[in-house]
């Protein structure tokens, strides 16, 4: 099957737009590059930025599927709506993308796989900053293929009222709602929110992928003076849902997995002249339960994170400016299958930003880090850029790190008796690797930004599940001799070597008519030593991915639409009749009327041309799926 992606006909087609020269803000202030405001071409990195709004205006339903279609970002779906997603950057594994909320992360020690699972209400998000490649000198363990940070509206101090609803029912059972705003006070922000997906599912092998997602935030930042703020939040975070084939290829797989998560953030700062100073300290609590079938004895994991963050900048001169901080996290397990453990880690990072001459900006950086299991790890990293007129040439090297979570270390050590799966080596050392990059970015007229780049991650220890007979199993007192079985392992080296490339079209054209067009294109290839193919996960990547997003209003319509076309290794699982194929192409649209005003009707289909697909062996995602709703949005500056 060969296809051309629509992104290369869309990107053609805006071309017709660009009439005039409003500005439309190509080059967004970000924080985080380097912990503290700054514009993102003096950062040396590869950024893309989108609006919160940006949910309410796309055919998504879920944070993991707005960023499914941001360029250079691939998102291994299990599972429609938010049940289930891996995010992958530059080729990295699902462990090796860190994610965090207003500078707190959000990975769970239990696993990366719930790295997707983001307890806030999409109403609450000012924007999302996705930083691609190498940034453990400043948040240290997972950011090794990239950065997602949310920035919430609330924390980010947003100066005026708005409130945004839409309901929407559909096929299979569909009932899915958001709802939620954000409240000027005289003292600060109060801002709140609620987001649902549920449904029946389509049909699968023997049952259907049904869920039942909720998630519900609230916070609120008080501003005792110009100096000094005090902002917290709490969310709850509840999906139950179908997951079937989600971890393992065997027929007698029918599982059913929930997750519940309560998330806890309290932040207090102060700003006085060239100083600036952060303090956050931040709790998540994950309840996990996972049936297997129902002859199994269920998983029940509880796992927990603290994390205290203290971070100081000081604009020292007009050109030279310095970040330091400390960090401490603190995380535990409680499992029937995993057994009971507890780790703690810390570090202290420095962040030195010098604009040298006119053009040129640098940024050295560097992190000494412990960790109690693996000890102290020193990680550079050094940052630069040239930017003058309308181009910009940039470049990044950096060490990165990661330590095994406790699903790689412990999984199914604590069982009576394991006839198959995937095991846990509690020996396993922590990944390094060096990453290099290079690129450029040109602003065309005042709406157009092309950014490319080539990239180099030099991998040492990955760690991967793979296939191990029984005779070199390292532990055996659960296992049976004739059981099939992958062991946590790490690989001895691997390097991926990548180019990207993003297109950024956005134009104003009247008060009536807008359009916004984001379009990327990622070329990638990993190897081990021999030259071959890694373990499962670490080869699980798209070779070739492209993914865009456009939207279009005029007068009372507006249209929406994202898509994917993505080439990778095709693989087969007989036992179910499941494959992965070597390419697809999804596409989704939403068509949106407006009533009155801050009424609108849509209507709304996902997998539009009904592509048969899979992101994960087994893990069979639906096919063609029509909705419609109602929305509502009000806002006073």
């Amino acid at each position: 099957m060969t296809r051309i992606p629509l992104l290369l006909l869309l990107c053609l087609s805006c071309r017709l737009f660009a009439q005039d020269t409003t500005s439309t803000g190509l080059d967004p202030v970000t924080v985080t590059a380097g912990l503290s405001p700054v514009k993102a071409s003096l950062t040396g990195r590869n950024l893309v930025v989108i609006k919160g709004e940006q949910f309410y205006q796309l055919p998504v339903h879920s944070i993991d599927e707005l960023l499914r279609y941001i360029p250079g970002v691939e998102v291994q779906a299990r599972g429609p709506m938010g049940a289930q997603s891996d995010i992958v950057i530059r080729g990295g594994t699902f462990q090796q993308v860190l994610v965090i909320l207003d500078g707190i992360r959000l990975n769970d020690p239990l696993t990366g796989h719930f790295s997707s699972y983001i307890p806030i209400a999409p109403s609450e998000i000012e924007r999302i900053e996705v930083l691609k490649g190498a940034s453990s000198a400043i948040y240290g363990t997972e950011a090794v293929g990239g950065v997602v940070h949310i920035i919430t509206r609330s924390f980010a101090n947003q100066q005026k009222t708005q409130a945004q609803a839409q309901a929407g029912v559909g096929q299979y059972g569909l009932f899915n709602y958001s709802a939620g705003g954000v409240i000027k006070t005289a003292k600060g922000v109060l801002a709140g929110g609620i987001q649902g997906n549920h449904a029946d599912g389509q049909p699968q092998r023997g049952t259907t992928g049904f869920l039942d997602l909720t998630t519900a935030s609230l916070s609120y930042r008080h501003n005792f003076n110009e100096r000094w703020h005090l902002a917290a939040r709490t969310a709850y975070d509840y999906r139950d849902f179908s997951a079937q084939n989600f971890y393992t290829t065997f027929a007698s797989d029918t599982a059913r997995e929930r997750v519940k998560t309560w998330w806890n953030h309290l932040q207090t700062g102060y700003q006085k002249g060239n100083f600036q100073w952060r303090f956050d300290a931040g709790y998540k609590a994950v309840n996990d339960r996972y049936t297997f079938n129902s002859a199994v004895r269920p998983n029940e994991n509880k796992s927990d994170i603290v994390q205290l963050l203290n971070v100081a900048n000081w604009q020292l001169k007009p050109k030279t400016a310095l970040v330091l901080g400390a960090q401490y996290i603190s995380k535990g397990i409680t499992s029937n299958d995993r057994g009971n453990h507890q780790v703690w880690q810390g570090g202290l990072f420095g962040i030195w930003k010098q604009q040298a001459g006119r053009y040129m900006h640098l940024e050295p950086a560097l992190r000494f880090d412990y960790n109690q299991r693996g000890g102290f790890e020193v990680v550079p990293q050094l940052n630069a850029s040239y930017r003058r007129s309308i181009y910009q040439l940039r470049g990044s090297v950096g060490r990165t790190i990661r330590d095994a979570d406790f699903t790689e270390r412990f999984n199914n050590y604590n069982r009576p008796v394991v006839p198959s799966g995937s095991i846990g080596n509690p020996n396993l050392t922590a990944e390094t690797s060096w990453s290099y990059e290079g690129g450029a970015d040109l602003w065309l007229g005042k709406h157009w930004k092309l950014a490319a780049s080539v990239f180099s991650r030099n991998q040492q220890d990955l760690i991967d599940f793979v296939p191990t007979p029984y005779a070199q199993m390292p532990r055996q007192e659960n296992l049976v001799p004739n059981g099939s079985y992958a062991l946590a392992k790490n690989i001895a080296r691997v390097r991926t070597t990548g180019f990207e490339t993003d297109l950024v079209y956005r134009h104003v054209f009247n008060e009536r008519s807008t359009l916004l067009a984001n379009a990327g294109v990622v070329w990638l290839r990993s190897q081990n030593d021999a030259g071959s193919e890694p373990g499962f996960y670490i080869s699980s990547h798209a070779r070739f991915l492209s993914n865009f997003s456009l939207m279009y209003q005029t007068g009372r319509f507006s249209i929406s639409t994202n898509g994917l076309y993505k080439q990778r290794t095709g693989r087969q699982a007989s036992a179910i009749n499941a494959a992965v194929s070597p390419e697809y192409f999804v596409l989704n649209m939403r068509v949106e009327a407006r009533l009155t005003r801050g009424f609108s009707l849509f209507l709304q289909a996902d997998n539009l041309f009904d592509e048969q697909y899979s992101d994960i062996l087994g893990s069979v995602m639906p096919g063609r799926w029509l909705m419609g709703g109602i929305k509502w949005q009000f806002t006073r500056q």
